[in-house]
């Protein structure tokens, strides 16, 4: 058994350990949970990059005791003058998914910050912009070292990234991809960040700032323009909601996946996945069915909720869940289409002494974003709007202004017991899989969220780095669960065991004692910090 990782005044989670210190740093000088996040939010902005970065977009799910569930959605919308025809007449039949062309929505994550720091305030956070952002600074100023995943990443995507404007002259040394645990520099985005502790971090979208950000877009060739960074702000909203036989379980609203997510919960429990035995063929097997329940309400209905059909939020109830539920087969595998592109996220997790609990998600969609490395500021932007489809008729087609959809989902749980759960991961498909994986080990079969997170994992579809469509598994699962899962009619492909392409996972849970227990993911650069 691994030994549990536990504290009683306060506890942080990142893919990258100085983040998660960073959060912890916060907590001690008393700052708020809301605080803690922002300030691992930048730091991993910094030493993470392609993973996420200030460029990118930003959700938040926030618990505080006696308090509604929120959420802060961050999603940058299409730049206003992008369409189907614009890219049309580029002689485009999808949207590039590097370069300039790709950079065509507003990165969302900053204004996130905004939100969440008026949030905090009202929770009795004091510390100032300047404090929060010390770490993230000091980090891009004096270096950080590279990680395996930072070097592994810009050896694999070298060729796609090395003609980008600015990625050769901020990634690369003379031409060359630097070596794991050398420094790593971004002085512009020092500077950058040094400003929005000075002037806001709305200047990121109005003032002198954003006119240098929209100047450099406009010169690399990106449609972004400095009325679309005016016009755009985070704002906050009521996260989608699931009654489970367990308690009370929460996600983002579309434009993410969220719903996915707790449309697979929501199937297990009907299914009764507590009577089945942890981490065998039938609990692997119906978590594997239940997402394609849930991927096909995804890819018929998750666009930006203003494009939408339905209310996602009715997608919950019994009536709309119970043909998905019957058309699960305990006895074999159904089959199912492909999965969505991969994607490139960080998750992060925070609980103070108060019980103010947050999860949280920063993306640039894929490695690096669009690769595109603005000269003035050192913002390395998105490619989040590559995802949008040019056939008009596509829940998620190209219009000026909507958002892209997400896989970013940062979920949380209040249980019957009064435990409260931050949990979340990275990659694409493999998102709401892996949160369902931890979720069941943790809450429903008594994990510790370490054990749940190191024990091995699968992945149906794709995740970051991967292009197939099979059902992954670590080659840690013992033979006969291989065999079962193949027997059934899984198209079974065995890798590593402990892949990246699995994800970063991480959760926190708080007991109803106070006493606080973290996961973090040994497939990461993480740690669960505390105190």
């Amino acid at each position: 058994m691994l030994n549990a990782i536990r504290a009683t005044r306060g506890m942080a989670v990142a893919p990258h350990s100085l983040a998660a210190q960073s959060a912890l740093a916060v907590l001690r000088e008393g700052g708020n949970a809301i605080e803690a996040m922002i300030s691992a939010a930048a730091t991993i902005a910094v030493a993470y990059p392609h993973m996420n970065g200030i460029g990118g977009d930003g959700f938040w799910t926030i618990a505080s005791p006696g308090a509604p569930v929120l959420g802060i959605e961050s999603s940058g919308t299409a730049a206003s003058g992008v369409s189907i025809e614009w890219y049309a007449k580029r002689g485009f039949e999808r949207i590039p998914g590097r370069g300039p062309l790709a950079a065509n929505t507003v990165a969302g994550t900053v204004s996130g910050w905004e939100v969440a720091a008026e949030l905090a305030r009202t929770h009795g956070g004091m510390l100032p912009p300047h404090r929060l952002l010390a770490d993230a600074i000091w980090y891009a100023e004096h270096g950080v070292p590279i990680t395996a995943s930072q070097h592994d990443n810009t050896h694999r995507k070298y060729k796609e990234l090395v003609e980008q404007p600015g990625f050769a002259q901020t990634f690369l040394v003379e031409g060359k991809v630097p070596a794991t645990g050398s420094a790593f520099r971004q002085p512009a985005l020092a500077n950058t960040l040094r400003r929005l502790t000075r002037d806001g971090f709305g200047a990121f979208y109005r003032g002198e700032l954003a006119r240098e950000i929209a100047a450099d877009l406009a010169a690399v060739g990106s449609p972004v323009s400095l009325v679309d960074l005016a016009t755009f702000r985070a704002r906050r909203v009521t996260p989608l909601h699931l009654r489970h036989s367990l308690g009370d379980l929460y996600n983002m609203t579309p434009p993410t996946q969220g719903l996915v997510s707790l449309i697979i919960l929501a199937i297990l429990d009907r299914l009764g996945i507590a009577a089945v035995p942890a981490d065998g063929v039938e609990h692997i097997h119906l978590i594997v069915e239940a997402t394609k329940q849930a991927f096909a309400v995804r890819d018929r209905y998750v666009t930006d909720p203003d494009h939408m059909t339905i209310d996602a939020q009715d997608a919950l109830r019994e009536e709309f869940l119970a043909p998905y539920v019957a058309a699960i087969a305990r006895d074999r595998a159904q089959p199912w289409g492909k999965g969505k592109v991969p994607a490139d996220t960080v998750w992060m997790g925070v609980i103070d002494a108060n019980g103010c609990a947050v999860s949280f998600i920063q993306s640039i969609y894929h490695e690096f974003g669009s690769g595109v490395v603005l000269p003035q500021t050192g913002i390395n932007w998105q490619n989040r709007g590559c995802s949008f489809s040019l056939d008009p008729g596509s829940v998620n087609a190209l219009r000026p202004g909507k958002k892209p959809f997400h896989t970013l989902n940062p979920a949380l749980a209040r249980l019957h017991d009064r435990r409260t759960m931050v949990y979340g991961t990275m990659g694409g498909d493999g998102q709401p899989q892996t949160q369902a994986a931890v979720f069941t080990r943790c809450a429903i079969f008594g994990q510790t969220p370490q054990e749940a997170i190191t024990a091995p994992r699968w992945l149906l579809g794709r995740t970051w780095g991967s292009s197939s469509d099979s059902l992954k598994l670590e080659n840690r699962f013992p033979g006969e669960i291989v065999d079962g899962l193949r027997a059934l009619g899984h198209d079974v492909e065995l890798l590593g065991p402990f892949e990246e392409t699995m994800g970063h996972a991480g959760a926190i849970v708080r007991h109803a004692d106070g006493m606080l227990e973290g996961g973090a993911d040994p497939r990461s650069d993480g740690t669960v910090a505390s105190f």
